[in-house]
């Protein structure tokens, strides 16, 4: 395995909505909680001991055009850990636009389902800076903003981006996400047992517990929002938990 993520990290997500901080419930329009600032929330996640931001574009994930590229400019300008960021990278040209800018690692979701050629010509030249985004529904990969599903097992999905390149598979489990009900671990454990690759863990994190469970998957790092902005637990006291097992 990649030491991407090394050892296990929790990752503060910072999804953004028309310039705010915004966590959708199970990625529906029009659930979302908005928490302020992009900028200000990235700088106390530094300051609260995050080793790596998650940023999401929400409106490039639905529209399929990036809306938040100020507020990621910001971001990028203000902190001085790794910063990923998915939501809207549809083409070569947006993915190089923001590699050479600054952003560590891209994460393609839909533009990769649709174009897995991209993956591979884009790991080609980015080695160990292109993850791939599989976020699931009732079992299969959802594309275009979690909105249409294509079929696909996430499991077998992350096996065929794993040897077109990808440095890493973020998985998100949609039936949970943002409702603060907890994890499915076992969904999240058949795609790491899928892969030789990182895999990154999303969705349903309401408690140290879910934090731990995932770790024991398998899963090289979690990402987590709600919980953290609703303050269920700190990252701090996460983070221990994990280092402590």
């Amino acid at each position: 395995m990649s030491a991407l993520f090394e050892p296990f990290e929790v990752i503060p997500a910072i999804d953004m909505q028309d310039g705010d901080v915004v966590q959708l419930v199970q990625g529906e329009r029009g659930t979302g909680t908005q928490y302020g600032d992009p900028v200000v929330a990235a700088n106390q996640w530094v300051e609260a001991g995050a080793e790596t931001l998650h940023l999401v574009d929400l409106d490039g994930a639905f529209e399929g055009e990036r809306m938040n590229a100020t507020a990621v400019d910001a971001i990028l300008e203000s902190v001085d850990i790794p910063v990923q960021l998915g939501g809207g990278i549809r083409t070569i040209d947006d993915a190089t636009s923001l590699l050479d800018r600054g952003v560590d690692r891209i994460i393609l979701g839909t533009a990769a389902v649709e174009n897995p050629t991209l993956v591979a010509e884009l790991a080609d030249s980015y080695p160990n800076r292109v993850v791939v985004s599989l976020d699931a529904a009732d079992g299969e990969v959802v594309v275009s903003g979690w909105t249409e599903s294509t079929g696909v097992d996430p499991a077998v999905a992350a096996a065929r981006f794993a040897d077109y390149g990808a440095c890493g598979i973020l998985f998100t489990d949609i039936d949970v996400e943002g409702t603060l009900e907890g994890i499915q671990s076992s969904v999240t454990a058949r795609v790491v047992d899928a892969v030789d690759i990182p895999v990154i863990a999303s969705g349903g994190v309401a408690s140290i517990d879910d934090v731990q469970s995932l770790y024991t998957t398998g899963a090289a790092a979690v990402v987590v929002g709600t919980a953290l902005y609703e303050n269920k637990f700190t990252l701090t006291d996460a983070m221990g938990a994990v280092e402590n097992n």
